[in-house]
């Protein structure tokens, strides 16, 4: 049986009490309650914290697809933004060989699209798709988000072109709503093979529902167990009263009372690059989660010991507003040594004979210890390696964690109001019906600066 991951709190224990932090994580066993009861502000997007048992009768579908796709196609675009394309990069970037593009063995290639409206980066890729034979999963619950249903557009009448209608139409898959939407009547009217969006799950609690294990799948990696690890978290945290035995519960309490010592900046830090893309699926996760009524821990992230050299600087002299979380991955998948050199002249053969890995280890260690010496508490998640099972972990435990501190910060942690206004802002400048009084006044105010 494997462990679970463990939370570390020593390096945070001289700025509030393990004391502190236990009370805390004690009383927030009542948001674990009313979670699981569904009784607290959004409980309508609570579907997540069960979803790891029910999306076990759609595993096979969901192979079944993406074996589909991988025997029509040797490139798979995937379109969404926000959750509907985050969680699924974020692992299949943690899982995947660093340089997938560049090797010469065949496997399937992931491409994303409408995470953006640049027009360099939609053309760059249609130049790339030009010399591919690729099939596209779209994931939007109403279809007509702008930057996933712009790129969809053109991505589909590209295809199109490439294949024809009907063979075009066996290459495309729709995640979608149920019973509405633009995306959902497209997809009945072209003939696309779709997916569920659940009504009660949000687009960043989603990685573990179609939206997220169907690229998983297609990329190649085992979705039933990275279901089974976020089941095991799920045993560990969601309904254990124990706060001491419950990392979630600790983390949530750990982070917030940090907060209260003045410190509203939190940094997840990895020691691998394939952790780069998870921390941007955290930031979403709990930039959106908190962020609101003048609240909220605010989400940034680095890569070590690369931004060591860049942002180092700040995190040990600057402004003593922030506390790290660092993701300690134990062990690595591949083995290298350090070769001893005859002349020495690199002054690295102290090195000699030692794995990276055991150099990488010291120098988390070193950074933690100078960054407390700098004022800077320091969280550590420690995994015991970055595979599909504890991939799942790590979300089931930091989505849970999130659901239980946007409770602590009272605030609704399933919820987005902010991230409307832009868009009514472009649609008015964009003349979309509907919107043109708006684009007067926002014209009339343009012109007065």
């Amino acid at each position: 049986m494997k462990e679970n991951i463990s939370i570390n709190l020593k390096n945070a224990g001289s700025f509030v009490s393990q004391e502190e932090i236990l009370a805390l994580a004690q009383q927030s066993v009542r948001h674990l309650d009313t979670l699981n009861a569904g009784t607290g502000a959004g409980n309508d997007f609570t579907g997540w914290l069960s979803l790891h048992e029910d999306v076990i009768n759609q595993i096979d579908r969901i192979e079944k697809a993406a074996k589909h796709l991988r025997s029509v196609s040797d490139t798979t675009v995937v379109i969404g933004i926000g959750g509907s394309y985050l969680g699924a990069k974020s692992v299949i970037e943690a899982l995947s060989h660093s340089f997938t593009l560049l090797q010469k063995s065949k496997h399937h290639d992931i491409l994303f699209a409408g995470q953006n409206i640049c027009e360099d980066y939609i053309s760059e890729l249609l130049e790339i798709l030009d010399e591919r034979n690729y099939s596209v999963i779209v994931i939007s619950k109403s279809g007509t988000t702008t930057e996933p249903a712009i790129a969809f557009r053109i991505i589909k009448d590209h295809l199109e072109k490439k294949v024809g209608k009907v063979q075009a139409a066996d290459r495309i898959i729709a995640i979608t709503d149920s019973r509405k939407g633009a995306l959902k009547s497209l997809a009945d009217i072209n003939g696309y093979d779709t997916f569920v969006i659940p009504d009660n799950i949000g687009g960043r609690y989603s990685v573990l529902t179609p939206v997220g294990l169907l690229p998983i799948a297609v990329a190649g990696h085992d979705i039933r167990n990275l279901v089974k690890g976020a089941k095991a978290m799920s045993d560990a945290t969601r309904k254990n009263h124990d706060a001491a035995s419950n990392p979630a519960l600790v983390y949530a309490a750990a982070r917030n009372l940090l907060l209260q010592t003045g410190r509203p900046v939190e940094i997840l830090v990895g020691f691998t690059p394939r952790l780069h893309y998870f921390s941007e699926w955290w930031k979403q996760l709990y930039g959106e989660s908190e962020g609101k009524d003048g609240k909220g821990i605010f989400p940034a992230s680095v890569d070590f010991t690369t931004d060591l050299h860049s942002l180092g600087q700040y995190i040990q002299e600057g402004q003593r507003i922030l506390f790290e979380t660092i993701i300690s991955v134990k062990n690595p998948r591949k083995k290298l040594t350090i070769p001893a050199e005859k002349e020495d002249a690199d002054q690295l053969n102290y090195l000699a004979g030692k794995r990276l890995s055991e150099v990488n280890h010291n120098a988390e260690t070193g950074t933690i210890i100078a960054h407390n010496d700098g004022n800077v508490p320091v969280i550590r998640i420690e995994i015991p390696e970055l595979d599909e099972f504890y991939c799942g972990q790590l979300i089931y435990f930091f989505e849970l964690a999130c659901a239980v501190s946007g409770y602590i910060l009272d605030v609704n942690p399933f919820d987005q109001p902010g991230v409307e206004a832009y868009k009514k802002n472009m649609f008015a400048l964009l003349n979309k019906p509907g919107f043109e009084e708006e684009g007067t006044k926002l014209r009339e105010r343009l012109n007065k600066r």
